[in-house]
């Protein structure tokens, strides 16, 4: 960390357990980094006691620094102390608006990001410049869900067009309350990054690699019942999901989420369960197993003990959903100028693929300058490997200068936000 622009105030006493912390904050949207912007980091509800003092980068990014959280194994008992660490963050900026973050958790052994956006204090306030994170929904207090079928009459020929497959859309727009809620706010967030934040709200990050998968397979298969049924819609709403544990699943806006959540979102966000015969994507809802049971739905703290055991995510899954279910994959993403060319781009590949990321990557350095530019020439050399890197480096993604499924499409978003400014809400 350069003391220059970094100021680390309080240190951690030696030997405690430790989670990880980086703040990326951004003009408004996710297209313009915001670099030179103070960052203040403080446990929960102590603003006097600041542990860190930090300055964003040329790609609005903070350094990654450690913080005190609780020992791994509460994330393990449900009868455990409280799994994770809260500390309030803060943002300024001149020009701009202060941002506060509230209950920030962070659990150890596992990187928080936190972003924030920033409006220029010339612009009216979108009245979010103070946000707190609630719960985790396996700590918290939330109504458990409301049975549904796991598999939906769809709309009649002569109302709402049905699509033939499902498609992952670019944006959910999600109701931040019941579905009655007339005066809850709409966000409109991107599909990946709205499964990594309801991931991050409803199960620890902690927990094996497998049961995350598993649960974020879950969580992918209910958004996209939703959307392919025209669930909402064909009732007269204009939103596609709530926030609701009633009705869908916990969405928190402005929420940190977590690294390794992120990657294996990005891996599989066109991946659902779905059963033979039917075109839908199961309504595959779920709850604790603790607090609320829900015979034939998957039990969360179950799904972390068949992790533990080594089971595959696909065979967890069965073990609740039954063994007849399989994994589909959406051919087609919305907002996207070209599909995955289901090759891996890399050292020593050519033609037009390469081209186009090429491309893109240029472009995104107009607003990412941390990202070496390139010559569009079609070959995958040194140069394009190593500008490919900077980018996963920049936007959470594993750094081994390979274009795989996961870093296409997060090139690919991010290129469309800095060229048309679309507003992505973390």
């Amino acid at each position: 960390m350069s003391l220059a622009n970094n100021r680390q105030v309080l240190r951690r006493r030696p030997g405690e357990h430790t989670g990880r912390l980086r703040v990326k904050v951004n003009k408004i949207d996710a297209g313009k980094p915001l670099p030179g912007a103070t960052v203040r980091v403080t446990p929960h509800g102590r603003a006097d006691r600041v542990l860190y003092e930090l300055k964003t980068d040329v790609s609005g990014q903070t350094d990654k620094v450690e913080l005190a959280a609780p020992p791994v194994e509460y994330s393990y008992d449900p009868d455990g102390g409280k799994p994770y660490a809260e500390y309030d963050v803060y943002s300024s900026k001149d020009g701009y608006s202060d941002v506060t973050v509230e209950c920030t958790q962070i659990y150890p052994g596992i990187t928080a990001l936190q972003h924030i956006r920033m409006y220029p204090r010339d612009q009216p306030a979108p009245s979010l410049n103070r946000i707190v994170i609630p719960p985790n929904t396996l700590w918290g207090d939330f109504p458990p869900k409301i049975p549904e079928s796991e598999v939906k009459e769809l709309p009649p020929a002569t109302g709402f067009v049905v699509l033939p497959e499902p498609v992952i859309p670019e944006f959910m727009i999600v109701h931040d309350g019941v579905p009655s809620n007339a005066f809850a706010k709409n966000y409109w967030v991107p599909f990946a990054d709205y499964v990594k934040n309801v991931t991050s709200s409803e199960i620890y990050a902690t927990w094996p690699e497998e049961t995350i998968r598993a649960n974020v397979l879950a969580i992918i298969s209910i958004a996209l019942n939703r959307v392919f049924t025209e669930w909402y819609r064909a009732k007269g709403f204009s939103f596609m999901i709530t926030s609701s544990t009633q009705y869908d699943q916990k969405f928190i806006y402005g929420r940190n989420i977590f690294a390794e959540i992120s990657v294996i979102v990005d891996e599989i966000f066109n991946t659902y369960i779905t059963r033979p015969h039917i075109r839908q994507p199961l309504f595959t809802q779920y709850c604790d197993g603790r607090r609320s049971q829900c015979p034939g739905w998957m039990q969360q703290w179950a799904s972390k003990d068949l992790g533990v055991k080594g089971m595959s995510a696909l065979n967890i899954l069965k073990h609740f959903y039954g063994s007849n279910i399989y994994l589909s994959q959406a051919s087609k993403v919305e907002g996207v100028p070209m599909s995955f060319p289901n090759v891996v781009q890399q050292l020593g590949s050519t033609g037009e693929p390469v081209r186009r990321i090429q491309s893109q990557i240029n472009t995104i350095a107009n607003n990412f300058p941390a990202i070496p530019r390139l010559r569009v020439d079609g070959i995958y050399g040194e140069a394009t490997k190593a500008s490919v890197q900077k980018f996963q480096s920049i936007f959470n993604l594993p750094q081994h200068g390979v274009v795989d499924f996961a870093t296409w499409y997060s090139l690919t978003r991010i290129y469309v936000a800095v060229t048309r400014m679309a507003e992505l809400v973390p």
